[in-house]
């Protein structure tokens, strides 16, 4: 025979003791024998009234503890350089499941322990191989490459020697993946044949025509992109999710400064960013983040103190701020 003993704390709620008086008494098994009939019943009772209560919220703002699997911080390459290519082997993943994975124990609120075993529970659902197979085929067929900035790479060799050298290096190193070979992964081989290779660049100093002939021919369509206009500069402060608009009407927001930008306002911006680059380098659509920043320095200053307050910026406020300094073609180079 086996006796409980359950303190009861008078500030526990009644009814929840009495659950969880139900449920320790068929966790423990009298033998080999399970609770009678009635002693089910009385489970199954208890189940469903805990069920009805997880879903009416009257759980929600319980503490509970659980374990959950540990997990660690994704790998990432950070030395890279000639005769260093295999350093960045994750010691875990090359011995796979050879240990168990490591748990903690945490305390969480009810709405949030659900959560965190709903993602475990999903993962084990994930098979993993099917998971990188699909993604080397994808990778394959559909894949994309960005290179960026190929015109720092873009240079003629000379007598002199100096950086020229190592750039031609460097294109003779892409060269073989541009044209396709086999890729060696740490989730598999990968071929890129057919991967789609598109590659951009300023192209001040250089030309394309610099680059080496072999990278020249796998890069047969060429497209010439013209400066960004008025009307591309409202669009970029107005559409984008993280426009700078957005941002900086949420930063102050922060400080309880409530700011409006008229249309007006925004055409302004963007007639002056467009000023100031034809004027002075052309450094495109950066130049917003400097308008924006000497637009609105003084009031980002004393936010703090302006608690409450709407403000409203028009073109009129827009001129005044930055109209003197657009002028100024001297003052501009270091300010704008």
């Amino acid at each position: 025979m086996v006796f409980i003993r359950i303190r009861h704390d008078h500030r526990c709620d009644p009814a929840f003791f009495q659950i969880l008086h139900h449920h320790l008494v068929f966790a423990l098994r009298l033998g080999d024998d399970f609770l009678d009939p009635l002693g089910q019943e009385h489970y199954q009772q208890t189940r469903d009234k805990f069920r009805q209560y997880l879903h009416e919220g009257k759980l929600d703002s319980r503490d509970v503890e659980l374990e959950v699997e540990e997990r660690s911080m994704p790998f990432i390459e950070v030395i890279s350089g000639s005769g260093l290519e295999d350093m960045d082997i994750n010691i875990k993943d090359m011995l796979g499941n050879m240990f168990p994975q490591r748990k903690k124990r945490r305390k969480a609120k009810v709405p949030e322990a659900l959560e965190l075993l709903a993602q475990e529970e999903a993962q084990k659902l994930i098979d993993m191989d099917k998971v990188v197979k699909e993604a080397i085929k994808r990778v394959e067929q559909a894949g994309i490459v960005f290179l960026d900035e190929l015109d720092k790479i873009a240079g003629r060799e000379r007598n002199f020697g100096g950086p020229d050298v190592s750039r031609e290096g460097v294109q003779r190193d892409l060269l073989p993946i541009i044209e396709g070979s086999t890729v060696n992964t740490k989730y598999g081989m990968v071929r890129t044949d057919h991967i789609l290779f598109i590659a951009a660049g300023a192209f001040h100093v250089s030309k394309p025509s610099d680059l080496i002939p072999e990278l020249q021919g796998r890069f047969p369509i060429r497209v010439e992109l013209y400066p960004l206009g008025q009307e591309d500069f409202v669009r970029i402060l107005k559409e984008p999710q993280n426009a700078l608009i957005k941002q900086y009407r949420a930063l102050l927001k922060t400080e309880g400064v409530q700011v409006t930008f008229i249309d007006d306002a925004i055409n302004e911006i963007a007639s002056i960013a467009v000023e100031v680059n034809e004027h002075t380098e052309n450094i495109g659509a950066r130049r917003l983040h400097t308008v924006m920043e000497r637009l609105l320095d003084q009031i980002s200053f004393e936010a703090p103190d302006m608690s409450g307050q709407d403000i409203v910026i028009d073109a009129q406020y827009v001129r005044q701020k930055l109209a003197d300094i657009v002028k100024d073609e001297d003052l501009t180079r270091y300010i704008l």
